[in-house]
């Protein structure tokens, strides 16, 4: 990740603005965007699921904006969309590109069971 900074000339030596690495943008963007890092954190921790599988693992999200990630997840090629011959069998896999989230995703697992408060302590 490349990360420049450069002064702000407005208050010399107390302000400095970041100007991030597109890419690092692009992919935080893409990981952040609602349901994806769920949906790869299942196909990590579960395999190839069916759609109806992947409904289940992702119970909040509704049917068509999962029917909308996994078209984006398999634009991207982070996953498969695989279709077996005589069958109506279409199973969901993470690419090797997607299999690469793992240690990211185990960054966020851990760093959210040291920092982040369980949702009944946020509503006190």
């Amino acid at each position: 990740m490349q990360m420049m900074s450069k002064k702000t000339t407005e208050a010399p030596d107390t302000a400095i603005d970041f100007e991030l690495c597109p890419r690092f943008e692009q992919t935080f963007s893409f990981l952040g965007k609602k349901w994806n890092g769920l949906i790869i954190d299942v196909l990590l921790h579960e395999g190839p699921q069916r759609f109806r599988d992947l409904a289940r693992n992702v119970p909040r999200c509704s049917d068509r904006v999962l029917v909308e990630r996994l078209k984006e997840l398999e634009d991207n090629g982070v996953i498969l969309r695989r279709t077996f011959p005589d069958s109506s069998l279409i199973e969901y896999e993470l690419t090797k590109k997607g299999q690469e989230f793992a240690p990211v995703m185990a960054a966020v697992h851990a760093w959210s069971d040291k920092w982040s408060c369980p949702l009944e302590e946020n509503q006190k």
